[in-house]
């Protein structure tokens, strides 16, 4: 969850100042938007304060939550999803069932009296759930849960997301904090934990914020939230491709490998690290990525302060990729869910999830 100075992660603070702003870009960006649909052949199409190219529509699923930050499905049937429920460190998040989607408003509780919920996988016949700083394990009918690791290290605010892997892992994230200019030992790190025996593998290291994943063989995309001043200049929030045992970088290397001096990067260092997929402005926060369901070949992000869904090719050639708006308007995208031929969008601050499908 987030840093010193400006926040970011579940809940990314903002100031007054900061909203006025980033309501002036998002007013911007949906004019922009319109205004380049109205002169091109495919017009697009607002449902409920939302845009999306024409050939989609938005569908409210869910509706009545507070503060939802991620969802999954179990056997194609079940929604389950984390939220906080409260403030942000009431200590009042919780994990909710919601078993027939036909009939939503029916929910059970899983869990609750969670301290900031980012993250909730179901493996087997288990819920996994990423707290503050402690990821834990429970049965899928609910009950207790049973801390697996506690006081991982982290930047001071929470936490990343959870992603199951093909191989029937899990992917999580120690978010990175500075001692004394120097990445705490263990934090800023993406890690892979095999659930049968309990033991995580580092897969790579030097992140500011792996908070979200999406799984490809060995090989995940992974936001990365750079966050801060470097060299006095704020770092590109990124979607990075991770290669194992590769390190990322930072706080010595941000962005695309660009070197910086005041924690002793040099470009010799910064040239031969893995290069950035995608770019997105300082303080996009991309708090999610996920495989278009209608087209594998496509990534979509979400930019939490941007109001934004964007799209990025899945080729790696041609990175880094400039990003295309694909959904905007009034809503707060915190996570993304390939759902069969439909995406789950979880809107924080709308308290729903809305589902996007090809007509």
């Amino acid at each position: 969850m987030g840093r010193s100075g400006a926040t970011v992660g579940l809940v990314p603070e903002r100031s007054e100042a900061a909203c006025g702003r980033w309501n002036i870009v998002v007013v911007l960006l949906a004019a922009i938007a319109v205004a380049i649909a109205g002169c091109a052949a495919d017009e697009v199409a607002s449902v409920d304060g939302l845009i999306v190219p024409e050939g989609f529509t938005v569908s409210e699923v869910v509706t009545g939550l507070d503060g939802p930050t991620q969802v999954t499905t179990v056997n194609d049937a079940w929604l389950v999803l984390a939220e906080l429920n409260g403030g942000e460190s009431d200590g009042t998040g919780r994990i909710v069932a919601i078993p027939d989607r036909d009939q939503p408003a029916e929910t059970t509780v899983l869990f609750d009296d969670l301290l900031k919920p980012t993250g909730v996988a179901v493996v087997g016949d288990e819920v996994w759930v990423m707290e503050e700083r402690t990821l834990s394990r429970g049965p899928i009918g609910g009950g207790d849960l049973a801390p697996v690791l506690e006081d991982l290290p982290y930047n001071g605010r929470s936490e990343t997301t959870l992603t199951v892997t093909e191989r029937g892992t899990l992917l999580y994230g120690t978010t990175g904090r500075l001692i004394d200019g120097v990445p705490q030992d263990g934090s800023g790190t993406l890690w892979e934990l095999d659930p049968s025996t309990e033991i995580s593998t580092a897969l790579s290291r030097g992140f500011k914020n792996p908070y979200a994943h999406v799984a490809a063989g060995d090989r995940p995309w992974v936001t990365e939230m750079s966050d801060g001043s470097f060299d006095g200049e704020p770092a590109p929030d990124e979607l990075v491709r991770v290669s194992p045992g590769v390190d990322h970088g930072w706080p010595a290397c941000i962005g695309d490998r660009v070197a910086v001096t005041e924690f002793g990067g040099t470009e010799v260092d910064c040239e031969g690290g893995p290069p950035s997929h995608a770019l997105f402005d300082p303080g996009a926060t991309p708090t999610s990525v996920a495989i278009a369901p209608w087209d594998a070949n496509v990534l979509l992000v979400a930019l939490w302060r941007e109001n934004r869904v964007v799209s990025v090719p899945l080729a790696e050639a041609g990175a880094p990729h400039d990003p295309v708006t694909f959904m905007s308007g009034e809503f707060t995208p915190q996570h993304l869910l390939a759902d069969g031929d439909r995406l789950l969008v979880v809107d924080f601050d709308g308290g729903r999830i809305l589902a996007v499908e090809p007509v």
